[in-house]
């Protein structure tokens, strides 16, 4: 939902077109850049419906301009994925399908899931990726809460300290001392601070495997 994650999804999109279609090849995409203080840190239902309504409009204004595919950039946005998808008819990309899907292919049976409080703690994320499959690991609370402060108080307004860094690597360490096989990036903006191609475990960044599935249906559309 942040402008940050905006630009990621449209690069990794754009790219991967790019590169599988030929250099003069771009994307054809409707992006709607939706205003984030809307839906900033939300806690009761009151404040999910208001979601749910933001998000549907948006849905609808793109399946008026003419999408074919629907993808919501923010992971914890699919809390509201089902209600969503009863009001408007265009298909919705679900970004832990896609996830759950890539992992079950590589084999993975236990991971951990790290992202912002409602990914980690409720059931509407974690059940997908348990669909396919994958054993996750009970969420750690100091884990929550600190996640919690990096994504919303730094990364959400395009800061990348190196404490949030640090801070990221040492609880992949705990994380694969507690059995972990993986780790599953389930913020759109938590790559800014975790280079997923060196660290003790593996990472699956949902954003990349979402842009990427996203990226396929349009060549394969």
């Amino acid at each position: 939902m942040s402008w940050v994650s905006t630009r990621t999804y449209y690069d990794r999109i754009n790219r991967l077109v790019q590169r599988e279609v030929g250099p003069p090849a771009s994307a054809p995409m409707l992006i709607e850049s939706l205003d984030f203080s809307r839906i900033y840190r939300l806690q009761g239902e009151e404040d999910w419906q208001r979601a749910a309504d933001v998000i549907a409009d948006s849905a609808q204004r793109l399946t008026d301009a003419g999408a074919e595919m629907i993808a919501i950039g923010a992971n914890s946005m699919h809390k509201v994925y089902r209600e969503v998808e009863t009001r408007v008819t265009t298909p919705i990309l679900h970004i832990a399908e896609c996830v759950g899907a890539k992992m079950k292919q590589d084999g993975i049976e236990r991971a951990a899931l790290i992202g912002t409080r409602n990914v980690m703690t409720e059931s509407f994320y974690r059940r997908r990726l348990v669909s396919h499959g994958v054993d996750l690991l009970p969420p750690d609370m100091n884990n929550v809460e600190e996640l919690d402060r990096i994504i919303y108080d730094e990364l959400m307004v395009g800061k990348a300290s190196k404490d949030a860094q640090r801070s990221l690597r040492s609880m992949f360490t705990n994380l694969q001392k507690d059995g972990a096989q993986a780790v599953i990036l389930a913020c759109t903006e938590l790559e800014l601070v975790v280079d997923v191609d060196a660290n003790v475990l593996p990472i699956y960044d949902c954003t990349a495997i979402h842009a990427d599935a996203a990226a396929r249906w349009i060549i394969g559309g």
